[in-house]
């Protein structure tokens, strides 16, 4: 089993964990709004590289552009970006106040991350199906024998079942998180 099927899998993992990290929870994250993409000299920057995101309160978002020119663009692309707070300007700095959620909104989210999360797992078992196909052919062109292929095969599963449990507890953190705040 070669080195990358561990690596693909292991940012398959790594990107959930990132997705995770923009479900809003009720409570203030700079992981909300960092990937926001803001227009800004006619390039597509990333909200992070534009500006620092702190958080005074743990409903209160604090973001402060480096280039005090960039404060319109900054707040069109936190209105355009749909996250369901209203961006303040207030001089130099813009404030997003993080409103409570409903148990519906509680319920819908949980729902888009488990949606996430198959779509995670869907992408370890695709990255599975390449190496055994690839696994096969070998042992069908004579390039490894059968219990080698055997061997492959499963330390490629144990791998699989391993990574697919890494995104089961990241989802049940969150899901966790989501429900009790």
């Amino acid at each position: 089993m070669s080195e990358s099927v561990d690596v693909r899998m292991a940012k398959a993992v790594e990107a959930f964990g990132r997705d995770l990290g923009g479900f809003r929870t009720g409570r203030a994250s700079a992981s909300l709004v960092e990937r926001v993409v803001v227009e800004h000299y006619g390039a597509a920057t990333p909200l992070n590289q534009l500006a620092g995101i702190s958080v005074p309160e743990s409903t209160l978002l604090v973001i402060q552009p480096y280039d005090p020119g960039a404060i319109a663009a900054v707040e069109k692309a936190l209105n355009n970006a749909q996250l369901g707070m209203t961006p303040a300007v207030d001089g130099g700095v813009i404030r997003l106040r993080v409103p409570s959620m409903t148990e519906e909104r509680r319920k819908d989210l949980v729902k888009q991350m488990h949606k996430r999360a198959e779509e995670a797992r869907i992408e370890i078992r695709n990255v599975r199906r390449d190496e055994q196909e690839a696994a096969k052919r070998a042992e069908k062109d004579k390039e490894i024998g059968s219990d080698e292929a055997h061997r492959r095969l499963d330390a490629l599963q144990k791998l699989t079942d391993a990574k697919t449990t890494e995104i089961d507890k990241l989802l049940a953190s969150k899901e966790r998180e989501v429900l009790e705040s």
